[in-house]
């Protein structure tokens, strides 16, 4: 049996697929098996398996069920003891696997162990920015305000599924976020300090629908919150503006500043303190530069920021 279970959905992938795969292919820990789970794409996902040639990947095609279903699909057919998440257009670090295996590991009272996540550009660029998480130890406090764990970076041991079981299939979106607090709620986090994991930002990204999107916040976060003590209502408005400012983000992502205007504005209704964050107060900066400069304008200064970004990085790092 493999140590690890892969688990990778796709649907309409091929854009970045095999990218995604040899990053997987080149891990320095090699007892691994990759299930690719494909979700009824219509883009030669069959016949570019079909000449793969590679016997540790397999492929389970099924009727389009959404991202969800996808991956529980690839967790009812995982052989491993461990078991990892990776989005069809991601990527990762050639020693992401042994690192997590060897954490696991070192620390059997923890069930699921996550990484730093690097964020990359279309061409697999590095923006220059790394997203870090406090969520270790018992994090459940701080899941249910806000998720800052990326699905690509998580390994987690096969038996904490079997025990608070798999992805909720009802929500089509944050589905990952729900199953970081169930399991929270059982099992101790651990995070290997470092960015193996790379989130490529681009417009197929999934979470580009707002209004759906918003809607399955809004289930995740009264489930969440339904046996919370008295004494800790108060984090569900808290909460609530988290998730709201990631949707003007998003939106920010499509170009469309009156809806990050909108999205900013409802999540100060919920949790005005957020306004003093440094997140928001560069959202408000990103929206007016937007406005100003139009769209074409704003992507090269974004671009910009991506390079001087890179060579500040490469800076400190050399």
């Amino acid at each position: 049996m493999p140590k690890v279970s892969v688990i990778i959905p796709a649907y309409n992938a091929m854009n970045y697929l095999s990218e995604t795969l040899d990053s997987v292919l080149k891990q320095t820990f090699a007892d691994f098996e990759v299930l690719i789970i494909n979700d009824g794409s219509s883009d030669g996902i069959v016949q570019w398996f079909s000449g793969l040639g590679e016997k540790r990947v397999q492929l389970i095609s099924q009727e389009n069920q959404r991202i969800a279903a996808a991956r529980n699909t690839g967790i009812s057919h995982a052989k491993g003891e461990y078991i990892a998440f990776l989005d069809a257009d991601d990527l990762w670090e050639p020693t992401k696997l042994e690192k997590q295996v060897r954490f696991l590991e070192e620390h059997p009272s923890v069930g699921i162990v996550h990484t730093w996540t690097r964020l990359i550009d279309q061409k697999s660029q590095p923006t220059g920015r790394i997203l870090t998480s406090p969520a270790e130890g018992n994090p459940w406090l701080h899941l249910i305000q806000r998720n800052t764990i990326m699905t690509s970076s998580v390994m987690l041991r096969c038996v904490c599924l079997q025990t608070v079981g798999g992805l909720n299939q009802d929500l089509h979106y944050c589905e990952d976020s729900d199953l970081w607090i169930r399991l929270a709620a059982s099992y101790t986090f651990g995070i290997v300090k470092e960015p193996l994991t790379s989130y490529r930002l681009h417009p197929g990204t999934l979470s580009t629908n707002c209004p759906e999107v918003l809607q399955s916040f809004r289930i995740l976060i009264e489930r969440a919150f339904e046996s919370v003590p008295t004494e800790l209502l108060y984090l569900r408005n808290r909460a609530y503006g988290h998730q709201i400012l990631y949707l003007a983000w998003r939106s920010l992502n499509n170009r469309d500043y009156k809806q990050a205007i909108h999205y900013r504005d409802l999540a100060l209704a919920y949790y005005p303190q957020i306004i003093f964050s440094w997140k928001c107060l560069r959202l408000s900066l990103a929206i007016a530069t937007l406005q100003w400069l139009k769209p074409d304008g704003y992507s090269r200064v974004l671009a910009l920021i991506y390079t001087l970004r890179r060579r500040t990085s490469s800076s400190i790092t050399s």
